[in-house]
């Protein structure tokens, strides 16, 4: 039992309502209780996206802070990961809040489809995301959707425009992205542990998919990502009740595998994250 696993908690994301699932936290408060359960029930990185009144999403700055303040607050030492995804804004926009020097923010190096739309990431663009978080600090999450961006990851390292060592997260279930398959998933790690042995690694599945990806990735010795942003529900006739029940599914697959659930230290050790004076 040496070989922690982190789990991410992606808390509210810019798709999910309180008309999907009431749970879903929309407010600063809410965003800050429902992470505070989350991070006692084991999660020790918070993904963060913000909202408008309305539920739509947004890349206000103003809201990044305040939120990252009541973080700090109830959830000492927890990593704080803000997005930079595109359905919050557009162009430099997506990377307003990095002046405040999240731990982390997410990072996709390329474009591809989306359920109705292309996520697009211009080249000029991720440079622009990839040159702020090395003026202000920030460690990446490279948000993989498709094999070329764990390439593009590793070469923007080689050259300079990311710190190393990386941690990728590999995205799959995102309808017109890349599917749940399993020998993907497989040559997925045997490539990023080829091409970057030093890096670390998660999963992300989408909807009923969380689990499945959950349980792939502790057993095969990489890192978890759950929360309402990426699925709001425990099954198909049941929603979840919270983040932190979403956590506590994760926590049940590492003691199945005999995994330890990393403390906010040993994520921060292994994340090479020193927690800010």
């Amino acid at each position: 039992m040496s070989d922690p696993c982190i789990i991410c908690v992606a808390i509210t994301g810019s798709v999910p309502t309180k008309a999907s699932n009431p749970a879903v936290p929309i407010t600063i408060t809410e965003q800050v209780e429902s992470t505070h359960e989350a991070f006692e029930a084991g999660a020790s990185i918070a993904h963060c996206h913000v909202r408008n009144d309305d539920e739509t999403p947004t890349s206000d700055p103003d809201k990044f802070a305040r939120l990252g303040e009541g973080l700090r607050k109830r959830c000492p030492g927890m990593i704080i990961q803000y997005s930079t995804g595109g359905r919050s804004g557009a162009g430099h926009e997506r990377g307003g809040m990095l002046p405040l020097k999240p731990d982390m923010a997410s990072l996709t190096v390329g474009s591809n489809n989306f359920p109705t739309r292309v996520y697009e990431n211009s080249p000029d663009l991720v440079d622009w995301l990839a040159a702020e978080m090395l003026k202000y600090g920030v460690k990446p999450e490279i948000e993989a959707f498709d094999l070329s961006h764990v390439f593009q990851a590793v070469k923007m390292t080689e050259d300079g425009r990311l710190k190393g060592p990386l941690y990728v997260q590999f995205v799959m279930g995102v309808k017109n992205a890349m599917p749940v398959d399993r020998h993907v998933f497989d040559f997925y790690v045997k490539t990023l542990n080829r091409l970057a042995p030093d890096a670390q690694w998660c999963g992300a599945g989408i909807a009923q998919n969380q689990i499945v990806l959950n349980d792939w990735c502790i057993a095969a010795g990489g890192h978890v990502r759950t929360g309402l942003e990426d699925n709001v529900r425990l099954d198909r006739n049941t929603l979840a009740p919270s983040n932190s029940a979403l956590v506590k599914r994760a926590v049940e697959l590492c003691e199945k595998h005999e995994r330890p659930v990393a403390s906010w230290q040993q994520a921060r050790d292994i994340l090479q994250l020193p927690l800010a004076a």
